[in-house]
């Protein structure tokens, strides 16, 4: 089916469109005045995809949730600060280095969930802390981008929580009512969301990287190395923070891919409505980046749960 393989293919044709954004910017610049739109609509796929009965499973153990979540929101963003403050060191700009904080502050994504369940991972557990994650965020993220990113310049606390709460919760509660009335369509709407939500993303990351296709000629080395480490130490310090809880392997799994896979689409959506494209620089190529290696490393380990077969 079409919608799934655009689910299914999403790193591919988020790097596919990253590129055409850089070769011909105006193809997606067209898109500047409708981003929040567009990123409205992928928490609206992920609130016609939750399944409230699994969360209700993971629920019975919520201190496993609640230690996850807690990783979420100090790990990555102290990370992201540690990147940012590296940034303005090498000369980068104090706009362009809020970029990898907002990236840090930003709850788990919604591919995150699909990764994990490819992946072999606990997916309730998955569901459960994109869930609180993500209703946190409205007041959690703001707080923490204005804590850390207040280094370097102002930030607009409130109008942020407005953002959030009108991008991200409206329409994920808009998604989860909407079940209710889909009917006999509702099976199938589960099979369009994902798809839909892949081409939100993959033309929010287009449009952040048509915006700033002069800025990454000369600065995407730097900027790249850092959000290769910042992804690297997410999935590195989510798998030692797993062992360290005494998780096992699934959940281990699930955390490494939670911590090291951020809501990048939130971050540039954020970026782009409050600062300048320079600042949602870092959460796009994050974006394509973070998918990119999920995928590759669900390949590995799906590779490596395989049966060897009989010669």
């Amino acid at each position: 089916m079409f919608w799934r393989w655009l689910s299914r293919n999403m790193a591919l044709l988020t790097l596919a469109g990253a590129i055409a954004a850089y070769l011909y910017p105006p193809l997606f610049l067209i898109f500047k005045d409708y981003f929040l739109w567009f990123f409205a609509a992928t928490m609206f796929a992920l609130g016609i995809v939750l399944h409230p009965e699994e969360a209700r499973e993971t629920m019975t153990r919520p201190a496993r949730i609640l230690q996850g979540v807690a990783c979420q929101y100090t790990i990555m963003p102290l990370a992201g600060f540690a990147a940012a403050t590296f940034a303005v060191y090498q000369g980068f700009t104090p706009e362009l280095a809020l970029g990898f904080i907002i990236v840090g502050c930003a709850p788990g994504a919604m591919a995150s969930n699909v990764i994990t369940y490819l992946a072999g991972g606990a997916v309730a557990f998955s569901i459960a802390m994109t869930m609180l994650a993500t209703m946190l965020s409205p007041l959690v993220t703001p707080a923490l981008v204005e804590l850390l990113g207040g280094v370097f310049m102002d930030i607009p606390f409130w109008p942020m929580v407005q953002t959030i709460i009108l991008t991200v919760v409206a329409p994920l509660v808009a998604g989860v009512f909407m079940q209710r009335y889909l009917g006999k369509y509702k099976d199938q709407a589960k099979q369009i969301a994902p798809g839909v939500a892949a081409i939100a993303i993959i033309i929010i990351c287009a449009y952040a990287v048509a915006a700033n296709q002069e800025r990454i000629a000369t600065l995407a080395g730097w900027v790249l190395i850092l959000v290769i480490l910042l992804n690297a130490l997410g999935y590195a310090a989510g798998w030692g923070a797993a062992r360290m809880f005494g998780f096992d392997r699934n959940h281990r799994i699930t955390l490494s891919i939670e911590i090291g896979m951020q809501n990048a689409g939130l971050g540039v959506a954020l970026a782009l409505k409050h600062f300048t494209p320079e600042t949602a620089l870092p959460g796009a190529l994050f974006a394509v980046w973070c998918i990119l290696t999920a995928a590759g490393a669900t390949r590995y380990l799906h590779l490596k749960q395989e049966p060897v077969a009989a010669v």
